[in-house]
C-alpha cells in the first residue's frame, strides 16, 4: 500500500472492475514477394546510411503503385523470361475484393556479389566544380528506379532593396541563397532560362558589420570574390524545380529547392536517402555539402552545383536500375534481423514477423515457379511461418496449370491446421492492355491467394472472424484456370483443397473453407482463425497480470475478464450454446494450479469454447405424406 508519512487528506484513484479485453484485428494481411520498386533490406552496393527497409502498410491499391510500383511486367536481370508483377496482382485483387489494410514485404535478388557494385540501382553521375561529384540515385533496386528527372532553374521576383546603411541588399534571403544579379541595361533573363554561371552569386553575411536592429550585411559571392552592386542592380532569387517521372503515369514534383545546406529546403535534405519529405520518393540526391563559413569555397560551391544539376527541358533518365534475379524459396522465406548489427534488416517473411497485427500471410510467387519442388519449398516456408507466428492463417497457391493429381499430389505433401489452400487459379483481362475493336484482350492467370486474403478480410469486417469464409462472390475475374464441378469437388473437399467454382446465375464463389490438416478437431478455416482471435486478444489484454500477486484477487480478476469477452463473442454469434453456459467456461482457481504451480510463479487458467462450425452439408430429408397419415 502507499506511504503516508505525515498527517493529511490523501485522494487517491482505484478500480472496482476487471480489465477489458478488446478484440485485435483478423483482416489484417502480410505479403511477401517480388515488386518492380519499393523498400526492401539492400546488402551489399554503395549506399550511405541505414535505410527505412521495413515491411510498409498500404491501405489501397493506389498507394501500393506509389511505394511499390505497379503492375508492369518485372524483367529479371539473370536472362530469365519476363513474368508478371504476381503481387502487384494479387494486392490489386486484395483490396478489390474488400481487404483494407496490407502489410507488403518486398524481395530483391541481386544478380552480382561483387560488394562494390550497386546492384540494381540506377544512377547519374554529375560532375561540378573543380573535382566533386553529385549523384542522382534511386532509392531502391528495380528498373523502375531509371526514372526520367527534369531539373529546372525558377527566377522569383526581384528582391533587391536599399539600405540607409548597407546599400543593395536582398530581401527575405539568408545565407546561401543563390541569386541572379543583373546590371541595367542588361534585361535578365526570363522563365526558366539556362543559367548563366557568370551572373550568379551566393548571398553571405558579413557578422563583423550590423545595423541598429542586429542585422547582418549581406555579402554577395562568386568565384571571383565579392560582387558589387549599384542602386539600380536587379537581384533575383533563384531555386530549383525537379520533376521526377518514373512513368507515364506519374509526376512527383519538388519546388523551391536551395543548393546549400544552410538554406531550410536544401535539396540534399528534400530529396535525402533515409528520412526525405516525400517518404515514397524515388531518388534522392547524393552530394558531400561541406559549410565552412571561414572557407568562402564552400558558399560558392552552390553556384557550381545548381548549374550542374541543371537539366536538358527533356530532362535526364537514370541508367543501371534492374530487377534482379528471380528470389528463391528461400528468399521468399528471408531472415530474421541481426542481432548484432543493426543496418542488417528483417527480410522476406522474416520482415512480416516483426508485425504483431498481421493475421493473414500469403505469397503471392510461391505457386509461380516451373519446377514443383520449388513451389512445395514457398509453401513449406510460408507454412512454417505461420505455425511459429502462432496468431496467423496462410494462404498457399497450388502450382499454376496444375492438374486434378497434380494438386491433389501438392495438398499430400502438408499437413497443418494453420494454412489452406485453394484451387484453380484465376483468370482476368490484363489491366494494362486498353481493350481494342476486332482485337481478343490479353488474359493473365493469377494465384487465388490475393482474391482470398480479401474475401478474408471482406467477410471479417461484414460479418465476423467466426463466419467461414466461402460462399462468397469473387470480384475482378473472367473465368477459373479449370471448371471444378461437383464431382471434382467430391474429391477435392475431403482432402482439404477449396474449390473455386462459378455456378451460373450466382457467379463465380468461393466453394470450400478447410485447412491443411487431418486433424478433425480444427478442419475448418474459421474455427481455426476464431481461436487465433481469442487467444491473440486474451494474449494481449492479460499482459497486465505479469508479476501482480499471484491470489484469489488476481484470479478472479482475470476469470471476470475472461468471461465478459467471450460473452460478448457469443452474442455476436461466434459461439454455439443456447446460454453462455453453453458456450463456454473459465476457470482459475486451487482447481486449476497445485501449490508447485504457486511457488513457481505460474498461474493457470483453463478456458473452455464451443465454437460455430459451419453449415457444410445442408441436408433435406423429404418423403410423402397423406392427409391420413400420422407422424
Amino acid at each position: 500500500m502507499p506511504e503516508y508519512l505525515s498527517p493529511g487528506v490523501y485522494v487517491e484513484e482505484t478500480t472496482f472492475r476487471s480489465k477489458s479485453i478488446e478484440g485485435v484485428a483478423t483482416s489484417t494481411t502480410g505479403f511477401a514477394g517480388i515488386t518492380r520498386y519499393g523498400p526492401v533490406q539492400y546488402v551489399d552496393g554503395d549506399r550511405p546510411g541505414p535505410r527505412s527497409t521495413e515491411a510498409r502498410l498500404v491501405t489501397s491499391f493506389t498507394e501500393f503503385e506509389r511505394v511499390y510500383g505497379g503492375l508492369e511486367q518485372i524483367v529479371p536481370a539473370d536472362g530469365s523470361p519476363s513474368r508478371e508483377s504476381y503481387l502487384a496482382h494479387a494486392a490489386r485483387a486484395f483490396f478489390l475484393n474488400g481487404g483494407r489494410r496490407l502489410y507488403v514485404s518486398r524481395v530483391f535478388a541481386p544478380t552480382g556479389t561483387d560488394p562494390n557494385l550497386d546492384h540494381g540501382l540506377a544512377r547519374l553521375a554529375l560532375p561540378f566544380g573543380v573535382s566533386d561529384v553529385a549523384t542522382w540515385r534511386a532509392r531502391w533496386p528495380g528498373q523502375y528506379g531509371n526514372t526520367l528527372i527534369t531539373v529546372r532553374a525558377v527566377r522569383k521576383r526581384n528582391c533587391a532593396f536599399q539600405h540607409p546603411s548597407f546599400g543593395t541588399q536582398a530581401t527575405a534571403l539568408t545565407r546561401g541563397a543563390v541569386v541572379e544579379i543583373t546590371e541595367p541595361p542588361t534585361i535578365p533573363p526570363d522563365g526558366d532560362a539556362d543559367l548563366v554561371p557568370g551572373a550568379l552569386a551566393v548571398v553571405d553575411e558579413d557578422p563583423t558589420v550590423r545595423d541598429s536592429s542586429g542585422r547582418a550585411r549581406q555579402v554577395f559571392r562568386n568565384s571571383g570574390g565579392t560582387v558589387a552592386t549599384t542602386a539600380a542592380t536587379i537581384i533575383k532569387e533563384v531555386v530549383l524545380q525537379v520533376l521526377v517521372q518514373p512513368d507515364t503515369e506519374r509526376i512527383d514534383a519538388y519546388s523551391d529547392l536551395g543548393t546549400h545546406p544552410a538554406q531550410r529546403r536544401w535539396i540534399g535534405h528534400i530529396l535525402q536517402s533515409d528520412d526525405p519529405e516525400d517518404e515514397n520518393s524515388v531518388v534522392f540526391v547524393d552530394t558531400d555539402a561541406p559549410d565552412d563559413p571561414a572557407v568562402p569555397a564552400d558558399l560558392t560551391r552552390a553556384v557550381d552545383l545548381m548549374v550542374a544539376l541543371q537539366t536538358p527541358p527533356a530532362g535526364v533518365r537514370l541508367e543501371g536500375g534492374n530487377d534482379g534475379a528471380v528470389p528463391s524459396p528461400d528468399d521468399l522465406l528471408g531472415q530474421d534481423a541481426s542481432p548484432d548489427i543493426v543496418t542488417q534488416k528483417a527480410t522476406g517473411l522474416g520482415a512480416l514477423a516483426e508485425l504483431d497485427d498481421i493475421a493473414i500471410v500469403a505469397l503471392p510467387d510461391g505457386g509461380t515457379y516451373d519446377d514443383v519442388d520449388a513451389c512445395q519449398a514457398a509453401a513449406s516456408a510460408l507454412i512454417s511461418h505461420a505455425e511459429r507466428m502462432r496468431y496467423r492463417i496462410a494462404v498457399v497457391d497450388a502450382p499454376r496449370g496444375s492438374s486434378m493429381t497434380e494438386v491433389r499430389t501438392f495438398r499430400g505433401k502438408f499437413d497443418t491446421t494453420r494454412a489452406a489452400m485453394y484451387h484453380p487459379w484465376i483468370e482476368v483481362f490484363d489491366p494494362l492492355q486498353r481493350m481494342a475493336q476486332g482485337a481478343p484482350p490479353r488474359r493473365i492467370l493469377l494465384p487465388p491467394s490475393g482474391f482470398v486474403t480479401g474475401i478474408y478480410a471482406r467477410t471479417d469486417v461484414t460479418r465476423g472472424v467466426f463466419k467461414a469464409p466461402a460462399n462468397e462472390v469473387v470480384q475482378g475475374l473472367t473465368r477459373f484456370e479449370a471448371n471444378i464441378n461437383t464431382p471434382r469437388n467430391d474429391v477435392l473437399n475431403p482432402e482439404g483443397i477449396n474449390a473455386l467454382r462459378f455456378f451460373p446465375g450466382r457467379g463465380s464463389r468461393v466453394w470450400g473453407a478447410r485447412t491443411m490438416t487431418s486433424d478433425p478437431e480444427w478442419t475448418y478455416v474459421n474455427v481455426r482463425r476464431l481461436f487465433n482471435f481469442l487467444e491473440h486478444s486474451i494474449d494481449r489484454a492479460m499482459q497486465y497480470a505479469v508479476f501482480e500477486p499471484n491470489s484469489e484477487r488476481l484470479w478472479a480478476s482475470i476469470r471476470q475478464s475472461v468471461e465478459d469477452f467471450l460473452y460478448v463473442q457469443w452474442l455476436a454469434g461466434a459461439l454455439l450454446g443456447s446460454k453462455p453456459d453453453e458456450a463456454f467456461f473459465v476457470r482459475c482457481d486451487r482447481t486449476t494450479m497445485t501449490q508447485n504451480d504457486l511457488d513457481n510463479g505460474r498461474l493457470i487458467c483453463l478456458i473452455g469454447v464451443a465454437p460455430v462450425k459451419p453449415a457444410e452439408f445442408v441436408i433435406f430429408r423429404i418423403g410423402q405424406f397423406t392427409a391420413d397419415a400420422r407422424a
